[in-house]
């Protein structure tokens, strides 16, 4: 596998799979804008990674929520890295609850960042891509999408996934015959921030959590592939995690 010299975008990018999958890129030799909603976190990221790095590392702060930011995040892209040959779509936001409890503000929110931040993101990097006929555009989905039903207080979390997952899937059909590949990666529960109310939980649930290594081993999977193979979906699960009843437990959090 050789990556040197390549230009990716990698969303949600300052912490957690995203900022482990941009340090994997760099020291692969790979130019990196990542992005990311707060500004210092996203100032020390860069300054961590380019300690490491063989290329450019170049940090746009982004909330990939709003379709002004996501314009902006491409257009500083292509000015300062050129074409874009890969994208890891990462940045997302959780929201559990029982949907009777859940804050109506809350699904718009959700919508607009892991899905249609997704969804408009792909839309601007692609025409580019069909032009020089590659690409490789790589998306966090959940490993929640693959139960039925979607796990409890989860549901509208999982549900919007769910239809994320559908929507990449078609994207595949469309765009394999112009040489770009589209793969899904379904995690289960990672050891990240998204998961830090766990601090005061078991010793067995945390050794449940997987690490963020696990998730990069997927995205670089994806990436080694031949030029005629695409891994559609891949999917790294924990060996012990009861879907149906989360692993961050609804009530657990409730009573703190």
């Amino acid at each position: 596998m050789n990556l040197k010299g390549k230009n990716a975008i990698i969303t949600g990018a300052s912490r957690g799979i995203g900022k482990a999958v941009a340090l994997k890129l760099a020291q692969e030799g790979v130019n990196i804008l990542i992005a990311a909603r707060n500004q210092e976190t996203l100032d020390k990221t860069v300054a961590e990674i380019q300690g490491q790095a063989s290329g450019k590392v170049i940090g746009v702060s982004t909330d990939v929520s709003q379709l002004d930011d996501l314009i902006k995040l491409y257009e500083a892209a292509k000015t300062q890295l050129g074409n874009i040959d890969i994208l890891v779509n990462n940045a997302g936001v959780s929201s559990q609850y029982p949907f009777d409890k859940q804050p109506i503000e809350d699904l718009e929110r959700l919508v607009n960042t892991n899905y249609l931040g997704y969804v408009r993101l792909i839309r601007l990097v692609i025409p580019e891509m069909i032009a020089k006929k590659s690409g490789a555009i790589i998306n966090m989905v959940s490993g929640s999408t693959l139960v039925d039903p979607v796990p409890r207080t989860f549901v509208t979390y999982s549900s919007i996934k769910v239809g994320l997952r559908a929507f990449l899937k078609g994207l595949f059909w469309e765009m394999r015959d112009h040489g770009i590949k589209i793969t899904s990666i379904l995690p289960g529960v990672v050891a990240t921030d998204l998961t830090d109310k766990l601090n005061d939980i078991t010793q067995d649930q945390k050794d449940r959590l997987m690490s963020v290594d696990s998730v990069v081993d997927m995205v670089m999977f994806a990436l080694s592939v031949p030029a005629n193979a695409c891994p559609l979906e891949l999917a790294v699960i924990n060996q012990q995690t009861p879907w149906t009843k989360p692993v961050i437990d609804y009530a657990q959090q409730q009573a703190k």
